[in-house]
């Protein structure tokens, strides 16, 4: 199982990493428009596009992020007061509907992508595949996370401890 965790929490940082890195560019992308718009008079045909491009891969790729720490679906207050069996049930539905909706988003964005594979975006001489390519690999790059998630919550659930950073101690350590 171990071996598990180190495979998810390496995917997890790199997709982290990815939409770090993303903003990055998206902040730069931003400061060139603006400049070339109100410094220069002359706004920049592409990188408006390009900027909204990037933030797409930008908030699919920290997808995996948010789910592996719990923070897509947002059922607090039930976990908190409820009894363990509502608790149990909840991790239940909760893994299943996240990995149904991940499944979703990688099937039809992997369909999206195949579609609009010949036409380009505007200002920009790239396929719009490149940017709707981002549900299905964000979405793929979650799904380890969801699992990960679960086992720590079963764990949690048995143990009857409520780890703070959603993880055992032993198998990792920071996302």
């Amino acid at each position: 199982m171990q071996w598990f965790f180190a495979v998810e929490r390496r995917i997890t940082r790199l997709a982290l990493e990815l939409s770090i890195a993303a903003l990055a560019i998206i902040v730069l992308l931003t400061f060139y428009q603006v400049v070339t718009r109100f410094v220069f008079g002359h706004p920049s045909a592409w990188s408006e596009v390009a900027a909204r491009s990037v933030m797409m891969w930008m908030v699919f790729m920290g997808l995996a992020a948010a789910f592996r720490q719990g923070a897509m679906i947002a059922v607090d207050f039930l976990m908190d007061v409820g009894p363990k069996p509502l608790r149990f049930i909840l991790v239940i539905l909760i893994a299943f509907a996240s990995l149904v909706f991940l499944g979703l988003l990688v099937w039809y964005g992997w369909s999206m992508a195949e579609r609009v594979l010949r036409q380009n975006l505007a200002g920009l001489e790239i396929s719009i595949a490149w940017v709707y390519a981002a549900l299905p690999v964000g979405a793929a790059l979650a799904v380890p996370g969801v699992i990960a998630r679960f086992i720590v919550s079963l764990r949690e659930l048995s143990s009857g401890t409520d780890e703070a950073d959603g993880a055992p101690k032993d198998v990792e350590g920071q996302v």
